[in-house]
């Protein structure tokens, strides 16, 4: 497989990709900074991968059929099934989530204990006011109204 550099790629454009796919390669790699990162092939090669990927995903789908691994159910039944499984995925995490939280002794999952609970933290706390804007950002405005004045 030939490689293209991103720094070919900018300067010499698609002339770098049909130069590397020239002499009936079907694909280019090209690597950003010494890494590997992208694939760059003809249309035509293209097309036919995904033909083989459809064709893969038939055949497997093919498979599980003869297997007997499918359900034959109406619409209702089929969402209400997946809400099903889905709650009892997150009814799942929760209680993993709760039991870890459990042995460190937190309620949060950070693992470290609350130096201050949020009843006895002041209601005046140490944040400072927003801050106005600056006189730097209103300088160009006034430079601008003296120019304009004395014209």
């Amino acid at each position: 497989m030939t490689q293209i550099t991103a720094n070919d790629l900018k300067t010499r454009g698609i002339a770098a990709i049909e130069a590397s796919l020239a002499g009936g390669r079907t694909e280019a790699m090209v690597s950003v900074r010494g890494a590997d990162r992208f694939v760059v092939m003809e249309l035509a090669q293209y097309q036919h991968l995904r033909e083989c990927e459809l064709e893969a995903a038939l055949a497997e789908s093919r498979a599980d059929i003869v297997a007997g691994r499918y359900v034959v159910e109406s619409a209702a039944a089929h969402v209400g099934r997946v809400q099903a499984l889905v709650a009892g995925e997150i009814a799942s995490r929760k209680t993993t989530k709760a039991a870890g939280n459990a042995r460190r002794g937190t309620s949060d999952g950070s693992g470290l204990m609350p130096a201050t609970t949020p009843a006895a933290t002041p209601a005046t706390s140490s944040r400072r006011p927003p801050v106005k804007a600056s006189r730097k950002a209103a300088k160009p405005a006034a430079k601008l109204r003296s120019k304009r004045q004395s014209r």
